[in-house]
């Protein structure tokens, strides 16, 4: 009932979509796919149907009064302090935590749960929209490296690194094209699997 009221009386005027002759067959079964152009989501002609309804979407979303108070309330109840459950990897503790309303948890690592805690990635730091997200962690047994994933903007496809959490620093490899899946390393922390 909350964005009813605003949508009653709204008529939306939605972009046509074009259709294709794209038929497929399976053993003895013909099945038309009309929209599988849409499928190329890096293709121009996707990339400006994808434009024109988000622009039907802002449009609409605009329209509703009580868009601005709901928007300050969720930020409002969202503003506190989060902290990730913290584990263990060789002689090193690892949690997360976030202030508040930073975009992303920040990942922290110390020796002892008493210590200073350093940090040993922020997410928030590899875009400038703060849509970059950690997909996951895998400190090595000994706790000197870290795998991470890494993915942008929601998207399911990850990167994954390795980072040397003495120095800081990520090593030079990198695993693009990765989804859905998370890293374990060998005992002898010389590599990890992935799926």
């Amino acid at each position: 009932a909350l964005f009813a009221t605003s949508a009653q009386g709204q008529s939306i005027s939605y972009p046509v979509t074009r259709k294709v002759d794209q038929v497929d067959a399976y053993h003895d079964t013909a099945v038309a796919d009309p929209y599988r152009w849409l499928e190329d989501d890096n293709s121009a002609d996707t990339k400006a149907w994808v434009v024109q309804q988000n622009e039907v979407t802002d449009k609409f979303l605009a329209a509703m009064p009580q868009r601005l108070p709901v928007r300050k309330l969720y930020t409002e109840l969202y503003d506190f302090e989060k902290f990730g459950i913290p584990f263990r990897e060789g002689k090193r503790y690892f949690w997360t935590h976030n202030s508040g309303l930073q975009p992303q948890s920040v990942l922290y690592t110390a020796t002892s749960l008493k210590d200073a805690p350093q940090v040993a990635l922020d997410p928030n730091t590899l875009s400038k929209d703060g849509t970059v997200a950690l997909s996951g962690v895998a400190p090595s047994r000994d706790g000197k490296l870290l795998a991470y994933g890494v993915a942008g903007a929601g998207s399911d496809w990850q990167t994954w690194r390795v980072r040397d959490l003495a120095t800081g620093q990520d090593l030079p490899d990198t695993i693009e094209w990765v989804k859905f899946s998370g890293a374990a390393w060998t005992a002898d922390g010389k590599g990890f699997f992935y799926a």
